[in-house]
Formats: C-alpha cells, sequence, structure tokens
C-alpha cells in the first residue's frame, strides 16, 4: 500500500518532520501484524500499531526524537508483557524513522514509482544512512545493497502476498510498497452501497464506486473511494484488473443480471457476490444459463451476500456482513499465494 507515503508527505507539509513507526517483527500474539504504520508529529498521530500500552509508549519515544537529537532511525523491542503489561503475551520489535524535509523529494519519488510499479524498500537501520532503497524488478540486480537484502526485495517483488522482513542481523528492514492489490467494486449507489462504502473507507483497500445515478452519490466519500457515474456500467466491468472483488447491487433487476453476466464471463475476479435472497439466485442462474452461461461459472457467484450467522437486514448490518466475507475471501487467497511461494 501507499497511503503511508502519502499519509507522511501531508504530515511533512503541515508539521516539518514527523516519525514514521512501523512493526518490523513480531513474536507470538501481538496487536498488529507486521509492516503495520503509524505516523507521529508533535501534535498528532496517523494509523495505529495496535493501540494499547504499545502505541502508547511508541507515541511517547517519537516525540522524544522530534524534540531532541541523536540516531534518525533505530529498533526498539517490546516483550508486551513483561515491560508494557499487555496481556497479548508476545513481542513486537518496533522501527523508528524520523523524517524532516530532506526526504520530501525522495518520498514524492516514492509515490510516483509506486503508483506504475511495484517496489521493495530496503530501509538500512543506521544512524549514517537514512534513506531507503527502492527496488523494482527492472533494477534489482543492480541495486546497491547486500546480498541477502537483494534477495528479499527480489523475492517480495515475484511474490507479493510475502510479508514485510526484518534481516536476521537487524541491520535492514525490507517491504513492499505497491498500489493496492485489494480492489473492490461496487455497482450501486442505493442504502446497502452507501453503508458498505463506508466500511470499505476503513479497510485497507482501493475501492471503485459505480451508478448510474450521478446524483445519488455523497459529496463526500473515504480517500480510498473512487467514484463513477456512468450510463454504462457494465463497461467498469471489462476496465476493472484481474483479482478484483466485485459486488452487485444495483436498483435494478436487469442491470444487475447483464452486471452478473459480464462479470461471471470474464472469470478472473477473486470474489463475485450479487445482493438478493436464495430466490433471487435461482432465478438468475435460469436466465444465466439460459444465456449460456456454464453452470461451473455459476458456482462461483457468492448469492445471497455476507458472512454466515447475521440476519438484519438493515442497511449497515449487511454491509458488516459483506466486509467481513470480502476479508474472509482475501485473507484465504493470500494463504494460498504464501504457501505457494514458501514450498
Amino acid at each position: 500500500m501507499t497511503e503511508w507515503v502519502v499519509r507522511l508527505q501531508s504530515a511533512l507539509a503541515a508539521e516539518g518532520h514527523a516519525v514514521l513507526v512501523t512493526i518490523a517483527a513480531a513474536r507470538g500474539s501481538t496487536p498488529r501484524e507486521v509492516g503495520a504504520k503509524m505516523i507521529v508529529t508533535t501534535g498528532v498521530t496517523h494509523g495505529t500499531i495496535g493501540g494499547g500500552h504499545l502505541e502508547f509508549e511508541a507515541i511517547r519515544i517519537a516525540r522524544e526524537a522530534l524534540a531532541g537529537s541523536g540516531a534518525d532511525t533505530w529498533l526498539a523491542r517490546f516483550p508486551l508483557a513483561a515491560r508494557l503489561g499487555q496481556c497479548c503475551g508476545g513481542a513486537a520489535t518496533l522501527l523508528f524513522q524520523r523524517f524532516g524535509d530532506h526526504a520530501v523529494r525522495w518520498l514524492d519519488e516514492l509515490a510516483r514509482c509506486a503508483e506504475s510499479d511495484a517496489l521493495a524498500l530496503a530501509s538500512p537501520i543506521d544512524a549514517d544512512a537514512l534513506t531507503p532503497v527502492p527496488v523494482s524488478a527492472r533494477n534489482v540486480a543492480q541495486a546497491v545493497l547486500p546480498a541477502e537484502v537483494r534477495a528479499a526485495a527480489e523475492r517480495m517483488l515475484s511474490h507479493p502476498e510475502l510479508p514485510p522482513l526484518l534481516t536476521p542481523n537487524g541491520a535492514w528492514f525490507v517491504e513492499r510498497v505497491a498500489s493496492s492489490d485489494f480492489r473492490v467494486v461496487v455497482f450501486g449507489n442505493g442504502h446497502v452501497g452507501r453503508a458498505l462504502v463506508q466500511v470499505l473507507g476503513t479497510l485497507p483497500c482501493s475501492a471503485t464506486w459505480i451508478d448510474q445515478r450521478e446524483e445519488d452519490f455523497p459529496g463526500i466519500v473515504p480517500s480510498n473511494v473512487a467514484v463513477v457515474a456512468t450510463d454504462a456500467p457494465e463497461d467498469e466491468v471489462r476496465r476493472a484488473a484481474p483479482g478484483s472483488l466485485f459486488l452487485v447491487m444495483t436498483h435494478s433487476h436487469a442491470l444487475d443480471l447483464e452486471l452478473t453476466r459480464a462479470i461471471l464471463e470474464r472469470g478472473d475476479f477473486s470474489y463475485f457476490g450479487l445482493i438478493g435472497s436464495a430466490s433471487k439466485r435461482a432465478q438468475f442462474e435460469r436466465r444465466l444459463m439460459a444465456l449460456g452461461v456454464p453452470h461451473a461459472l455459476l458456482s462461483r457467484m457468492t448469492c445471497p451476500i455476507g458472512v454466515a450467522g447475521i440476519r438484519n437486514k438493515a442497511p449497515g448490518a449487511i454491509a458488516v456482513a459483506v466486509a467481513a466475507q470480502l476479508l474472509e475471501s482475501r485473507e484465504r487467497d493470500t494463504a494460498i499465494s504464501v504457501r505457494r511461494a514458501t514450498r
């Protein structure tokens, strides 16, 4: 994800300096996963590394660094139970990186490159070598890096599902920086669509929200949501990236059917959910088979949508249940990819 890059740029523009705090390693139970980030300035914080005493202590340390001098990058290990009294019981190693005005140009270049090309970012943990090294598939062989760091960067570029890592000697932190590949495409800006988009705004995904009724879109949407008002929503099916997660919940059954056929026929989606009851599914299956859609493709359609066990039909409840199902699908696909990458 590139969201932290944009957040850090904004923090530097507002205050001139900031500390980026990253979970660089984790053992046992920890509040957040490796790679989770928080940006700390003198006045505000962005993001979270899990809350609780760990986060409070990280903020305290970061603000002390902003007020004083010393190393610009360092590691700190926190046994969560012994040192902080947290019931997680694991241990988290945090990477602190203090950035000032000198980082603005580097971050601008990083954001620009990451939008068009996935990068592996190798951060040296050394007071005299602060600037991280971005590595792309095109220049990985030429990157001036230790062999083990170059190999880790190359592997992350080939296998985006792999988590960030701290080298065994603690000298480098390597992570992937790219536009989100957790892409959700939502058709329909009715009550459920509006509620779902608000939930998606809290998740590490990029969402495209599509409808014919431009006037029904709210004036403000989450920053990770792109609004598309179009008279030909079916064209957006073809424009979506491979591996997208699709949700169809428009105001029209006829349009739902048209979009369903287009999504199933492209076939390269990670998830496809259609709002409706079991009877709607049965009706759509009959119509789609009459249109020549193979039964094997129909089995990939999720309808009704949402995790099992939630019967509440309020738009907000449906939105939460659907978002949970998207996360389940995402976790399942990631686990499969990691197993393949580590064989």
